[in-house]
């Protein structure tokens, strides 16, 4: 048995792993809203960093979606960490999977272009990953690209 039996069960086993440490860094830190609190706010008094209590008053801008949990720093480092690793990975795991069919069969174009669409999934996630969407127009079509990137080239 190969060591390289590791490379594909690792990619879900750490991104999954490192979105769950993302989500608990930004509830620690208060930039987003618990997942169990189901009631969100029109309007809040005070902004939520700067509540405290059992108690949170959440507006649908608090929402723990993944795209708020790795926009502000420090979990916007470590989202970045984990998204470019795994794009890393899937790059890695794609040219593997891409010569193991070379090797034992003979090249088709069904597996050039499970190749090149991993690929893309790949370069979709390092633009998700390296430009969080923090509102700025200028930031926002590159965001959008690269979940298109991911989002379509993943359904091929």
């Amino acid at each position: 048995m190969s060591l390289w039996l590791i490379l594909p069960v690792s990619l879900p086993v750490f991104t999954i792993t490192g979105i769950w440490v993302v989500y608990a860094m930004s509830l620690y830190n208060q930039h987003v809203c618990p997942v169990q609190n189901w009631l969100y706010n029109e309007s809040c008094e005070e902004p939520l960093p700067l509540q405290r209590g059992p108690v949170l008053c959440c507006t649908l801008d608090n929402i723990p979606l993944i795209s708020k949990c790795g926009t502000l720093p420090p979990e916007s480092c470590f989202f970045s960490l984990i998204c470019s690793t795994g794009s890393f990975m899937v790059m890695l795991i794609g040219l593997l999977r891409y010569a193991h069919v070379i090797e034992k069969h003979q090249n088709c174009v069904l597996n050039t272009a499970g190749l090149s669409t991993g690929w893309i999934c790949a370069a979709g996630l390092i633009m998700v990953g390296n430009f969080q969407d923090s509102g700025e127009r200028q930031e926002t079509w590159v965001v959008e690209l690269g979940k298109g990137k991911q989002i379509h080239g993943s359904r091929l």
